[in-house]
């Protein structure tokens, strides 16, 4: 069970969000390299990157800020915000990073992301935010008609990596992961999901060690790490049992 810490880039600075409103931006470190270099001295083992300006324009636009913090780390980064093509995708992986977060593209073009998945075995990312369990795209700024459960369904045998599944309604206010609906969508598809939107407390960790929990990859915290109200010591104890 992996605990995800979060890094949101908008304009070159880690930021977090209310419900995906960028008007809505707390800044919480202006070196992104250095925040990453702090999580992997707690022990985190991955993290959790987005390109909030990148999700909104179409393409990245946090190049430099990613490039710091590749450069200050050796734990493996998945990355998403504005990634939308096969180029995009293959500089991301050539620069090192690990996993691809694809989420409108996967909802625009799902042939795209079938055919990087093949390309790309274990390093394709499927990002599926939803508002009312409906999937929201370009940036959480538009709300379609596609159910989160049935475009997760769609790449069932397509071989992409994992899930990251978000509930909008949730992110960043810190009221709970929504363990409902992330185990709910788990439990209809094969491919490992990873929860994200709402970790709040220790509360949220003990709940990732319970039975029916397991069957997700883990989960990714943002604000509840910044705020100080998860410790990451004791978190991360939880998680390996002791």
């Amino acid at each position: 069970m992996i605990l995800f810490p979060a890094i949101d880039l908008k304009d070159g600075v880690c930021v977090r969000l209310k419900k995906g409103e960028m008007d809505q931006a707390t800044i919480y470190n202006t070196d992104p390299g250095a925040q990453a270099a702090d999580f992997e001295a707690m022990g985190f083992s991955h993290l959790h990157v987005v390109d909030l300006n990148g999700a909104f324009a179409g393409s990245s636009q946090n190049s430099a800020a990613v490039d710091t913090i590749l450069a200050n780390v050796t734990m493996p980064v998945q990355l998403g915000g504005g990634i939308r093509d096969h180029a995009a995708i293959d500089a991301w992986l050539d620069k090192g990073i690990a996993r691809v977060i694809l989420g409108t593209i996967a909802v625009r073009d799902p042939e795209l992301v079938r055919e990087a998945a093949k390309r790309h075995p274990g390093k394709i990312v499927v990002g599926i935010d939803a508002r009312g369990g409906k999937v929201a795209v370009e940036g959480w700024a538009e709300t379609s008609d596609m159910l989160a459960v049935d475009l997760a369904k769609a790449f069932e045998d397509a071989g992409v990596a994992a899930i990251v599944y978000t509930d909008i309604d949730r992110d960043g206010v810190l009221t709970g992961i929504n363990w409902g609906s992330t185990i709910d969508l788990a439990k209809a598809v094969s491919i490992p999901v990873i929860a994200s939107g709402g970790l709040a407390s220790l509360d949220d960790i003990t709940r990732m060690i319970q039975p029916d929990a397991a069957i997700l990859e883990g989960a990714i915290s943002g604000r509840a790490l910044y705020d100080g109200r998860i410790d990451p010591a004791e978190a991360l104890a939880i998680l390996k049992g002791k």
